[in-house]
């Protein structure tokens, strides 16, 4: 589809603002206070074709830039997940997280959880264990934070399960609308057989988005990725009636999250279900 028509084509679905934009620039435009979740992945500074190794402490100063503008548009009640893997350098790795960490601090924000996400594929290592895990720092603004654990209730491990003593003797020993999920998270990362995978070469998954999207917001309420790639979190958003603000500065990324904008309103979109199992001995490869 023509730049000209992808653009009015967007116009119709006023939900979603994604820009082909310095992330600075985008988030200067947003007013004080108007975002209720932030959820993104930035640069791991490893010199993927869409970023520029730099020194660390260079890298870490470009991120306190980013950040002090995300607190300043987050809801008071709102909340800031920042995923991000290792730094490695000669064989030697530095937790972005621990490094990050004094930033969202200082920043007066309370972290809420350090989430896990645990995936099986990725590069094998030679002279260390092959990492299969990224974090993600669920940051708030206050002790009043929006907050729903129903919507991603997982079920329980023994769903018949009844206690055999005590005044509740015969009845159910757990929650009949599910438990709570830990806070370590197995969901498949986007590899080549993965039905959301694209052009990018470090895709978020849809589902893993939608899991803070739904605990974290209420319906309405605005959802930003300020390293938005190809769109992941703006398709999230928009699943669950939220609208999606999101910019990239490479431009091919931005037309495909538009792209996939476009496919979602028309029904057409591919993404794997949330609470989908990671393995179906039944499926080629597991299902995943």
């Amino acid at each position: 589809m023509p730049p000209l028509q992808r653009h009015l084509r967007l116009q119709e679905f006023p939900a979603a603002k994604v820009e082909c934009r310095d992330n600075l620039e985008f988030l200067g435009d947003l007013a004080d206070g108007s975002i209720k979740l932030i959820v993104t992945s930035p640069p791991y500074n490893l010199g993927k074709e869409y970023e520029t190794r730099a020194p660390v402490e260079s890298y870490l100063e470009a991120q306190r830039e980013v950040i002090a503008e995300c607190v300043r548009v987050l809801h008071p009640q709102g909340s800031i997940c920042w995923q991000v893997g290792n730094y490695v350098s000669s064989g030697t790795i530095v937790p972005l997280d621990v490094v990050l960490y004094p930033i969202f601090q200082k920043r007066g924000l309370q972290l809420r959880n350090r989430i896990v996400w645990h995936f099986g594929h990725g590069l094998h290592c030679t002279r260390r264990l092959s990492g299969r895990y990224e974090t993600i720092n669920w940051w708030t603004k206050s002790d009043d934070y929006t907050w729903h654990l129903d919507p991603i209730r997982v079920p329980p491990k023994y769903p018949g399960k009844r206690s055999f003593k005590g005044p509740n003797a015969g009845k159910l020993s757990c929650n009949p609308k599910g438990k709570n999920p830990s806070d370590v998270w197995e969901i498949p990362n986007v590899k080549s057989n993965h039905p959301e995978k694209t052009i990018h070469p470090c895709q978020f998954p849809v589902e893993l988005v939608e899991r803070l999207v739904l605990s974290m917001t209420n319906p309405g309420d605005a959802v930003l990725d300020p390293y938005m790639g190809v769109g992941s979190t703006v398709i999230a958003a928009l699943k669950n009636d939220r609208p999606g603000y999101g910019c990239d500065i490479v431009p091919e990324y931005v037309d495909i999250a538009r792209e996939r904008i476009e496919q979602l309103e028309g029904g057409t979109l591919r993404t794997r279900p949330m609470g989908k199992p990671v393995y179906d001995p039944t499926l080629p490869y597991g299902g995943h």
